[in-house]
């Protein structure tokens, strides 16, 4: 069963659509110039009011910023000053300062990620003339690029959440944490387009989509076919059996016609009727074997030399269609009309005897055969009819 045309159609437009979005995302992708990624190793140190140092600690999961200067830089960490008796720790209100102490010319301003841009931020610190700017993470305990152009010399620097709150730990007890940044390893960084991946992603789901609903639709036709299929079979089956119940069958007994050596032979077994045979004797006229026509009929319904079509001929549901399988051309398969009513038989030869009912074909001239033409007959009246098998006389 072929799905609609609109399915198909759908489904190619989208796959199209797909390759074309991911031909133009990896063109696109070749005038991308990759951008370096820097490490940064911050190293802090934690003193008293005396200076003696009281805490070392390390880390080396820092990340410069795309626009900062990659340099070593070192400084003493200061957090913007209480604003209204609030800290500010993002460094974005307006009012925001640093308390710088004279004395320090290096220092580096402590600030947390969001509600602003990192540009705001830096600027802001850059104002009071930081050396360098820590910036640490908000909501995960990772780094993330940093984009912030126009911010000059100042050296920027993203550290983990954990890292910059355990330096603001020791800030807010008013110990002194002077910080060193060394730049670590470089490497290209991993470019990945959101919008092309939110693209194949969105396209493939609808691919998806659409696939699965061909296959719901395939299957629930496949599944109506099938079952209207079998119920036209079994309502065939059961006027097949009721047009049998009607049809005449009678005993051959000494005298008959169908003793007579030179009368039809059955067209099923293709042997000749013996005494106390029983026979079905069909609408058309035509004769034979109960035992190989009753099978034949069941299944199609046809006169298996006629093919008359005997649910019409006995008025029994006339709109059912009959199932044949196998169709016989007899014009081709040699019988052909006999003047006067007579029959065509072949009696002087080493093939098999047969004898078939003329048919009525107005339209034709009485044809000579020869035996190949009634040998083809024979060969496909042997292979096609379940009821010579029946019989058990079919000799391969």
């Amino acid at each position: 069963m072929m799905s609609p045309w609109w399915t198909r159609s759908s489904a190619l437009l989208v796959l199209i659509l797909v390759l074309t979005r991911s031909v133009a995302a990896a063109r696109s992708d070749r005038n991308i110039v990759s951008e370096e990624y820097v490490g940064a190793t911050v190293n802090a140190t934690v003193m008293d009011g005396r200076g003696n140092v009281l805490h070392m600690m390390s880390s080396d999961e820092g990340t410069y910023g795309q626009n900062s200067p990659k340099v070593d830089t070192r400084g003493v960490v200061i957090t913007p000053a209480q604003h209204h008796g609030v800290a500010d720790r993002q460094g974005c209100d307006p009012g925001t300062r640093f308390l710088v102490p004279p004395r320090n010319a290096h220092w580096v301003a402590l600030l947390q990620r969001g509600n602003c841009t990192f540009r705001e931020k830096i600027l802001k610190a850059a104002a009071y003339n930081a050396t360098a700017v820590l910036i640490y993470n908000n909501s995960t305990d990772k780094t993330v690029k940093m984009g912030h152009e126009g911010t000059g010399d100042t050296v920027a620097v993203m550290i983990t959440e954990a890292y910059g709150k355990e330096i603001l730990a020791h800030l807010e007890r008013n110990l002194t944490v002077v910080v060193s940044v060394v730049v670590g390893q470089r490497g290209p960084t991993k470019n990945i387009n959101r919008g092309s991946l939110v693209f194949v992603s969105i396209s493939f789901i609808v691919l998806m989509i659409i696939s699965s609903a061909w296959l719901i639709f395939y299957f629930i036709q496949k599944i109506r076919y099938t079952s209207a299929r079998d119920r036209s079979q079994r309502r065939l089956g059961d006027a097949a059996k009721k047009a049998i119940g009607k049809l005449t069958t009678r005993t051959v007994k000494k005298g008959d016609k169908e003793t007579d050596p030179d009368f039809n032979h059955c067209a099923v077994c293709i042997e000749a009727y013996q005494l106390n045979d029983v026979v079905r004797i069909l609408p058309c006229k035509h004769v034979f074997h109960k035992v190989c026509v009753d099978p034949w009929l069941n299944e199609h319904c046809t006169c298996p030399m006629c093919k008359l079509n005997i649910l019409k001929a006995l008025g029994i549901m006339t709109t059912l269609p009959c199932v044949d399988s196998v169709v016989l051309d007899v014009e081709r398969l040699g019988v052909g009309q006999a003047s006067g009513g007579q029959r065509v038989s072949l009696g002087e030869s080493n093939q098999p005897s047969i004898s078939l009912e003329p048919l009525s074909l107005p339209h034709s001239e009485a044809t000579p055969r020869t035996p190949a033409d009634i040998t083809i007959a024979v060969t496909i009246l042997r292979r096609y009819h379940p009821a010579w098998n029946a019989k058990n006389r079919l000799v391969e």
